[in-house]
């Protein structure tokens, strides 16, 4: 245990109140403990998918979810529909509707025979009264749609209203969209909430202003202390971001165990927490720390949350750095991921190179969206520097190519155990978390719903695609050591059971209940050492 809680020191025990996003800042936020044993510590079971809260004995086949070893009629697992190559990703998800009792079989079956021309309608009808019958119809049109809306749950509700808006069926739309507003609800129950940015969303994409809908979010942004209290009780409140940051430590601090001069590239520093953590250990390192280069690249998102640039996040960790006794130097590289190229990135020789990407690729357009291809050039570019480990963070999710209604119903099934995940620690009514989901998630599920080609930011993919593009690139898997997982074990304990960990394909994933919501894995190039040897 004493191995494991090196990596993961809480945020409490830091000394610099200065260091804004692990601070509460005037934010309380109350966490419930885990006081039962939620996981098994025995090792690794030796199996293609561990599970960790579950009997060590199972094995999963590499195509079912790591989170459900076994399929049954009451919850019954289908493999996720192949819009993109996933190149064996173990991770398959339940239908996000049940069709069982045929209403949104029905509801289709009404639309398409609405959609039929008027005069097949009703061949009777003398030209002298087109304009009664078209009302006739109208009226008809809409009492049916509403008599067939009110037999639906949220779920379907939105997904009849996605499958309307895919087919321009306008007037169909806007009467689902009617019933859909006086059932949601920002303060109400997760599906309620999650129902009322996903409405926002299919009316942006109605109206073909998606884009516009979008930009306008990003502008009316609150102010940078107002968005930073927001990021910091998202970070309390869910285990998200500390899984990311936590796994990566552990994978980059074992990879430079013998270093004396380490270089971090992290594609997304943003407020720079992470590095605090990794320099309080390095800082115990028996022997003396060693030296300690950070290069940030930044967006402009992070910039308005610091309410400023880089310099804040160099100047603060160089405090860190300098009161813990370990030798640092901060590069400012203030550019998104799409503009970074060799010379922003002052690779110097001597030192051992460690990279980041936490929640970061996803952003990078791919060659669906440009001949540029950034994701796969930055990758390049990253092999090309000659790195000693990579550590890559990525949310779970299909909907990077993905036609509209599966990436529709991929973004409601994953933020559904999102918004389920954030509801067990906070109350309903609770402001900070109705605005922590308003500007911290919710403009990403208009994105995604609203949105098409460059405009659409929010382009995931599962680990399986990624594993693809970095053996591409020319990097290897790094198998994990059990430190990481214990790691992450450690600080679950003080969230829900229903936070779940496993590992699959050298990838660990932590989800909420049934359904995967993020991976951490680790790269190096064929000629390194595992990590741990």
């Amino acid at each position: 245990m004493q191995q494991v809680q090196q990596y993961y020191t809480p945020c409490h025990a830091s000394d610099n109140s200065n260091f804004n996003d692990c601070s509460n800042s005037g934010t309380e936020v109350s966490l419930k403990t885990q006081n039962d044993k939620f996981f098994t510590m025995d090792s690794f079971p030796a199996t293609d998918c561990a599970i960790y809260d579950a009997d060590p004995s199972v094995s999963v086949s590499s195509n079912r979810s790591p989170f459900s070893p076994q399929c049954s009629q009451s919850n019954m697992f289908e493999q996720r529909r192949s819009y993109e190559n996933t190149s064996g990703s173990p991770v398959s998800l339940c239908s996000g509707v049940d069709d069982s009792n045929g209403k949104k079989h029905e509801l289709r079956e009404l639309n398409n025979n609405l959609l039929r021309p008027e005069s097949d309608s009703n061949d009777s009808c003398s030209c002298s009264l087109n304009g009664v019958v078209s009302k006739h119809f109208s009226l008809t049109r809409q009492n049916q749609v509403l008599d067939v809306a009110s037999r639906l749950d949220l779920k379907e509700l939105l997904v009849a209203c996605a499958e309307a808006v895919d087919e321009a069926d306008t007037s169909t739309a806007e009467v689902l969209m009617n019933v859909l507003e006086k059932r949601v609800s920002v303060s109400g129950e997760p599906m309620q909430r999650l129902s009322a940015y996903m409405l926002e969303g299919l009316r942006a994409r109605l109206l073909s202003s998606g884009s516009n809908i979008y930009k306008k979010l990003k502008c009316n942004e609150p102010t940078s202390s107002e968005l930073l209290s927001y990021m910091q009780v998202l970070y309390h409140i869910t285990p998200y971001f500390k899984f990311a940051y936590m796994s990566a430590n552990v994978v980059i601090s074992e990879a430079m165990k013998n270093e004396n001069r380490i270089h971090i590239i992290d594609f997304q520093i943003a407020q720079g927490s992470q590095w605090m953590f990794l320099i309080h250990y390095l800082a115990r390192r028996p022997g003396g720390p060693p030296f300690l280069r950070i290069t940030g690249v930044d967006d402009s998102q992070s910039a308005h949350a610091r309410g400023g640039g880089l310099q804040l996040v160099g100047e603060r960790l160089a405090s860190i750095a300098k009161s813990s006794g370990v030798p640092f130097e901060f590069h400012n590289a203030a550019l998104s991921g799409c503009m970074v190229k060799l010379e922003n990135l002052r690779v110097r020789h001597g030192e051992s190179l460690a990279v980041n990407f936490p929640y970061m690729l996803h952003h990078m357009p791919d060659e669906s969206v440009s001949t540029m291809n950034h994701r796969d050039r930055l990758l390049r570019l990253v092999k090309s520097l000659s790195p000693k480990i990579v550590a890559l963070v990525e949310q779970e999710m299909n909907t990077n190519t993905a036609p509209f209604l599966p990436r529709f119903r991929e973004t409601l099934d994953y933020h559904k155990a999102m918004f389920e995940s954030v509801d067990v620690t906070r109350p309903r009514n609770d402001m900070q978390r109705i605005r922590s989901e308003e500007h911290c998630i919710a403009r990403d599920v208009v994105n995604l719903i609203a949105c098409e080609g460059a405009d659409r930011v929010e382009r995931h993919e599962v680990f399986g695609k990624w594993r693809s593009r970095l053996l591409m690139a020319g990097f290897t898997p790094c198998p994990l050591s059990p430190s990481v997982a214990e790691t992450i074990k450690v600080m679950l304990k003080e969230y829900s059971s229903n936070f779940r960990l496993a590992k699959s394909q050298g990838a660990l994933y932590i989800g909420w209940n049934n359904r995967a919501l993020a991976t951490s894995s680790a790269w190096q190039l064929p000629h390194s050492l595992p990590l741990g040897s």
